[in-house]
């Protein structure tokens, strides 16, 4: 029915109406969280929330440090796990405060940067080989040949010779195998696909590396919750996820063959022993296929992601003085909540890197700390 706004009362009605529908949206304006939207750059907007978002390899260490910080300083950081590419597109954007990356910014990626920015590393783990096969109760063996000829295609069943081979009195199925693989740009992809790479000539001439690869079979899922999650409900599966997922999600994970022709299990003491090289100046240095005899060949480091010259998008010195000291403590006392979930503490020599790095941090030419 057609209302008579000539009428008094239906023009109370009316003007009501139109106050609780405004006060409703701009309500609901303030909730979401979504990474990279404008409400969340509008959420995100105040300088005791930081926003930030990549690498699912980093979450469960992640969500303890922001929690723990929260309680001595007050200051909230949303986090999204949405994978490294994605952290650093939304950075690139300048939608969140800092990006974190398992993979260092390409070149391409790197062309879309307005201004250059800065790599910290933060924490070093481990990408595990996990698979699917309740009848063995053995740990799995793999050696690069055979884990490249998995992910390749070549090989298709668990009882394949090769497998049979390296795992001697292994009872082994003769299921089909379901590679898994990372769906979106990945760090874990790209520490996984470089480590191929470097032991596999064949890996390296038809699939290389990087965050996004031509996969040559599998199924994909997304981000390392999402890949975990398709190993554990598929059986016959055989992917690739950190450690703390495989430890978290109690799934079986393989020990796998280093340089040094040990089979190695992923561990905190493994991944020390692989990070414990010389880190460049600008923190950026891959862990993978490592000389040393006790290290786990499949190890890489983690960095957060920020830009050099903080003063950009009408940023406060406050906000861009917070995010530089989270970042400091993460390197420092963040590091006390690595190994309770089987992440490597960062060395002596990573942390002295970090720190030299975050002193070239400026707002406004000068700088923060």
């Amino acid at each position: 029915m057609k209302k008579n706004f000539n009428n008094p009362k239906n023009l109370i009605v009316a003007v009501v109406l139109f106050i609780n529908l405004c006060l409703i949206s701009c309500g609901n304006g303030g909730n979401s969280s979504g990474a990279g939207s404008d409400s969340t750059a509008s959420a995100g907007s105040e300088d005791n929330t930081l926003l930030g978002a990549g690498s699912t390899f980093d979450n469960p260490l992640f969500s303890k440090m922001f929690s723990e910080y929260n309680k001595t300083t007050g200051l909230r950081v949303n986090y999204q796990s949405i994978g490294s590419g994605g952290g650093i597109l939304q950075l690139t954007n300048k939608t969140v405060d800092f990006g974190a990356s398992d993979a260092p910014v390409n070149s391409k990626q790197d062309s879309g940067l307005s201004s250059p920015v800065v790599h910290i590393p933060v924490t070093a783990g481990a990408v595990v080989i996990s698979y699917n096969l309740a009848e063995v109760k053995d740990t799995l063996l793999l050696t690069p040949e055979v884990l490249a000829d998995i992910f390749l295609g070549k090989i298709t069943k668990w009882n394949d010779p090769k497998i049979a081979a390296i795992n001697k009195g292994v009872k082994l199925p003769s299921a089909t195998i379901v590679v898994t693989h990372r769906s979106e740009g990945s760090g874990t992809t790209n520490i996984f696909t470089t480590y191929l790479s470097k032991v596999n000539e064949d890996w390296n001439k038809k699939v290389g590396k990087g965050s996004s690869v031509n996969w040559p079979a599998g199924l994909g899922g997304k981000g390392n919750e999402g890949v975990a999650g398709s190993i554990k409900q598929t059986p016959g599966a055989i992917g690739y996820i950190e450690l703390a997922y495989a430890i978290q999600n109690n799934m079986a994970y393989a020990k796998v063959q280093n340089k040094a022709h040990n089979f190695i299990t992923p561990s905190i003491a493994s991944v020390t022993a692989a990070a414990n090289i010389q880190i460049p100046a600008d923190g950026k240095v891959s862990l993978t296929n490592t000389d040393a005899a006790d290290g786990y060949p499949i190890s890489g480091l983690s960095w957060v992601l920020i830009y050099q010259e903080q003063k950009y998008k009408s940023r406060s010195l406050d906000r861009a003085t917070k995010m530089v000291k989270l970042i400091s403590w993460m390197i420092h006392d963040g590091q006390q909540y690595s190994a309770p979930l089987n992440y490597a503490p960062l060395s002596p020599a990573a942390v002295s890197v970090g720190d030299t790095i975050l002193k070239t941090v400026t707002y406004d030419g000068k700088p923060i700390l």
